[in-house]
Formats: structure tokens, sequence, C-alpha cells
């Protein structure tokens, strides 16, 4: 099985399939196509599959001309049948791996595709998870549901485990060009899947096992957690001395060994670092081990969006103004700059938090024009939400939660309402600029 599937590989006769067309699955999947393979997309929401066979893609930071020209040449083809995964040589899985409402892993999405890969698995593939994890969950979770097909992990299919590392919009690292990961449950599965990912990335890194490669990912992620939450701790903390975080952090930058900057902001977001922390804790409880630094650096980012709307609130009352009716513009619903990515985004919490306490909510942003649907019944209320058409200084207040480029073309110093920067993106003095 190894020598035919790396024969394959080679060929160029190797079909990949990729299930989960999201910010991680769709340019994975158009990357393989790019370099010469015959990649497959599923995905289970019909709009995406009609989106992309018409050319269209709906990820922002990916080109539709890619998409489009990948679809004309049949190199790449979405599907919501999942009968086509027999075509396929590789299956690799990239669905969301959020949280239960109890701040536990929820893995449905991973047993879900495991129990449909189940139904149509042969003899000479590879399965391979590039979900974030807790490590033990190819093994674990992921092997067992996919032997019911009476096929045997490591002798009639292989099966490896490759974290994803993308981050959506970065100008200089991509699918291409970023260190991948590999660990495999036996060596031809390592073997394989080393192989196959050298043909679209520039450098791979082997691990000695699945559970290290799962592991690795999460401590990526924990680590910028950690200093974050380190970061946010500190700008409380100095906001009480009167002391301004961000002109620290650049002062500390100037040591040119020993540290590492990280910025402050109203909360996390994107899929993995809210949430690795959580699935790190929970691992580690079980194997009977203790978090608590990880813990509580998952508690502190998580109550930054209370801490920016009390300070909202602070600063309309030092204009005799309350929080409840008060009108309020919140600029940037994306998790980060210039992207249109609201997973987990922290602009949520602020605008259902603002609206708990009474206050009149709407967003701008220039790449969301209406709220998704969206994964947590907390927000339920605002799915189909419009962006308001422009900024303007027409509310009592304006809250900047992201720093998308387009805001730092506004010059907010002719407005004459309170700005709350969460971001650091307002310039110069004035008595309407409050930090937060």
């Amino acid at each position: 099985m190894h020598d035919v599937l790396i024969r394959k590989i080679d060929s160029r006769e190797f079909v990949v399939g990729v299930i989960g067309l999201g910010y991680v699955g769709l340019p994975l999947a158009i990357h393989f196509a790019e370099n010469g393979f015959y990649a497959h997309g599923f995905d289970i929401d019909p709009h995406k599959i009609q989106s992309l066979n018409q050319g269209d893609s709906y990820i922002r930071h990916i080109d539709s001309h890619s998409v489009r020209s990948n679809i004309r040449s049949g190199r790449f083809t979405a599907y919501s049948d999942f009968d086509r995964l027999v075509e396929c040589d590789a299956i690799i899985i990239t669905v969301p791996t959020p949280l239960s409402m109890n701040q536990e892993p929820d893995l449905s999405f991973i047993e879900s595709t495991a129990r449909s890969i189940s139904n149509h698995l042969r003899e000479e593939q590879i399965v391979i998870l590039e979900s974030t994890t807790y490590p033990g969950t190819t093994e674990d979770v992921l092997k067992p549901i996919l032997e019911k097909s009476g096929l045997a992990a490591g002798v009639d299919f292989l099966l490896a485990y490759s974290p994803e590392r993308e981050d959506p919009n970065n100008k200089e690292y991509n699918t291409g060009n970023i260190p991948k990961i590999v660990g495999g449950l036996t060596p031809d599965c390592l073997s394989v899947a080393i192989h196959l990912y050298k043909q679209i990335t520039t450098e791979i890194v082997p691990v000695s096992s699945i559970r290290a490669a799962e592991s690795t990912k999460l401590f990526e992620n924990v680590f910028r957690s950690v200093n974050i939450a380190l970061v946010n701790e500190l700008k409380m903390s100095f906001m009480k001395m009167d002391l301004d975080v961000w002109e620290i952090i650049a002062a500390a930058s100037t040591k040119p060994f020993g540290f590492m900057p990280f910025y402050p902001g109203p909360g996390l977001g994107g899929h993995c670092i809210p949430i690795d922390p959580f699935y790190l804790a929970w691992i580690a409880q079980k194997n009977g081990a203790s978090a608590r630094l990880i813990e509580l650096s998952g508690e502190i980012n998580t109550s930054m969006p209370g801490f920016v709307i009390n300070r909202v609130a602070d600063v309309l009352g030092t204009f005799n103004k309350s929080i409840e009716g008060a009108r309020i513009l919140v600029l940037g619903l994306a998790y980060k700059p210039d992207v249109d990515d609201t997973r987990e985004s922290p602009s949520l919490y602020l605008i259902h938090g603002l609206e708990q306490k009474g206050a009149q909510v709407d967003y701008h942003d220039p790449f969301i024009a209406e709220i998704p649907q969206l994964r947590s019944p907390l927000f339920a209320n605002l799915i189909g939400r419009k962006s308001v058409p422009d900024v303007s200084d027409s509310y009592d207040l304006v809250l900047i939660s992201t720093a998308h480029d387009v805001y730092r073309q506004i010059d907010f110093s002719s407005y004459r309402i309170p700005i709350v920067d969460t971001r650091n993106l307002l310039t110069g003095e004035s008595k309407w600029y409050f930090k937060a």
C-alpha cells in the first residue's frame, strides 16, 4: 500500500479529498489543485458547494479567479455527496472543533465526519485529521469510528494527523510556506503523509507520534493565549496607575533578546486561541494533571469584553450619560484586521453585552455586510443584522473593536463624541479619546 500511494502521488494520479471547506479546508484544497492534484472538496453547506462550482469564493482573501480556474481545469470540484469519497486516495478532515456550552471539547463534527468516511472507506486510502484538538482524539475517537468499516488502521488504510496552521490574510505566510507538522500511526502512515505534504509545502516537520502532533498545535496556541492574558492583565493594572500599556510594550520591544511583544485587546477571536486552552486544560484534568495557568489565562481573556463594556459605561458617565439608552457604534465585526471572519469575534460579545445593558448598538464592517449564521445561541438575535453604510459621529459613543486599515484613514479628531479604542488605533491626544 505504501509504495502504491507514493507512486500515485508522484504521478499526480492521486486524488485528494478535503472535508470542510472553510478558512482551512478551502485554501488547502485549492493549493493541492494548483500543484497538479485532483482535489475534491466536501461540505454539508449547499450554498458553499453552489458558490464554488460557479467559481465564486465566499472567503475574502481567497481569490475567486483561483477557484474559477481550477474549477474550469477540472482540478477542483466541490461536492455535498459524500459517496464521492471512495474516489479519493487521501481524505483530509478540516471540520470545526468548538466548545460545548459547558466549555468542554465538542467533537461532534469530527465524529459525524468519521461516520460518513467509514461508510465509504476503502483499502489504500490515507485519512488525515487537521482539525485542532486535544492529544488522543485521532487514535481514541476518530480511529475506532473509521474501523467500524471493517478495515484496520495502519493495515488496510493509513492514518495521520497534521495540524492546520492557517492564518487568514497573512501576506507573508500561507499554505505553501508554513512548515507542516506531521505525525503518523505507523511508520508507513507517517511516510505517506510526509510525501504528500512535501508536494505542496516547503518544509515538513515529522514528530514521533500522532499525539505529539496534536499537542504541538495546542502548545502553539496556548503559548499565545497565556501571553495575551498576561498583557491584558497588565493593561488593566497599568490603567489603574495612569500608564499606557502600548507605550510600555513599544519600549520593551527595543530589547533585542529575551522579549517578544504581545498586544492587548477586547478579547480573543478566531477558531483556535479562544478555544484551545480549554481543550488542553480539559485533557490535562482527565489525565490527573493540573493546568492552573492555562485555565487562568482562558478566564482572563474571556473576561475582556466585560472589562471593555464597563469601560464604555465609565466613559459615558464622564459625559453624564448612561449606557442604558445610549446609541453606540461598534467598529469592526471581524476578529482580526482586514478579514471577513467572525469566528469567536469579541465584537459579537461586545454587541451582546452592551445591549444587555440597555444600549442601542449598530456595527460597521467593510467586509461583513450582514452578520452570518453563528453557532452560539447567545447571538441568535444578532444574525442577519446589517452593517451601517458609513462611520459617523451621530452616536453617543464609538467603540473601536477591530483595527481594519480603513479605520486608520478616518480623521476622528473632528468627532465630538467619546471614542473608546481597544486596539491603539487612535493617534494624538484628545479629550474625546479613551483606551480600553
